[in-house]
């Protein structure tokens, strides 16, 4: 009896996990479009993110295809993902979510892939504690452009996330102050488990299961990284 008991628990267990590994649609989209934009960024002439960031950054977000919208009153909001740095490979990504609010009467809607690097581990700690005020709880600026990083500023060099936009095939630095950048609980508890937060999973301190998808986006991140900078794996 306790054999099946035991057996019984185990299965319930095996089910329950593989059911919160499965993603709707939506998570699978961003994943791959934002994978995408990743592997596009390798193909970029030399108006790309300088070779030097690439190894320094602990950090990178991906927000493919952000909206504005057409309102009186209106602003900017997407969603994507981020992995960092876990030693010699890159974390399973976590689902983020951007918003940025703007006056003004807007003419039409537009879209843009942001691609935000986080330059230090104490941007990437305030990153995942709560909702983070881009500009005010952290420095941002437009990152320099270039595949090399000597013409980037003061300001550049010291700020803890280097923002990009890339819209109609122009890649080029963004400000993005005034925005705001979270976890997406939602979405990150429905493919890894409610009990495992975007810190955890990030710092690899509660282990969860990579989805194929989340795969395909770190492969492209380091095939970008090692294209870049050289480094082999």
């Amino acid at each position: 009896m306790k054999v099946m008991v035991t057996f019984s628990c185990v299965f319930g267990m095996m089910t329950t996990l593989t059911a919160t590994a499965k993603l709707s649609s939506d998570e699978v989209k961003r994943l791959n479009e934002s994978a995408s934009v990743l592997r596009e960024l390798k193909t970029t002439p030399d108006n790309g993110i300088p070779q030097d960031l690439w190894s320094k950054t602990e950090c990178v977000v991906v927000i493919p295809s952000l909206k504005k919208a057409a309102f009186l009153i209106g602003g900017e909001y997407g969603s994507g993902v981020m992995s960092c740095r876990n030693g010699n490979d890159w974390s399973s990504p976590v689902f983020m979510q951007l918003a940025k609010g703007s006056v003004g009467f807007q003419i039409g809607a537009q879209s843009t892939d942001l691609v935000l690097l986080v330059m230090n581990r104490r941007g990437m700690e305030k990153m995942l504690s709560d909702k983070v005020a881009l500009g005010a709880d952290m420095s941002i600026a437009a990152g320099p452009v270039g595949r090399a990083a000597s013409a980037a500023t003061d300001a550049q060099l010291n700020a803890e996330i280097l923002s990009y936009s890339r819209s109609q095939g122009l890649f080029a630095g963004v400000n993005l102050s005034g925005g705001s950048l979270r976890a997406d609980d939602s979405a990150n508890a429905k493919v890894y488990g409610s009990k495992a937060s975007a810190k955890e999973i990030v710092l690899g301190t509660t282990p969860v299961t990579m989805t194929a998808e989340g795969r395909a986006f770190t492969d492209a991140l380091s095939r970008d990284v090692r294209a870049t900078t050289g480094v082999k794996k």
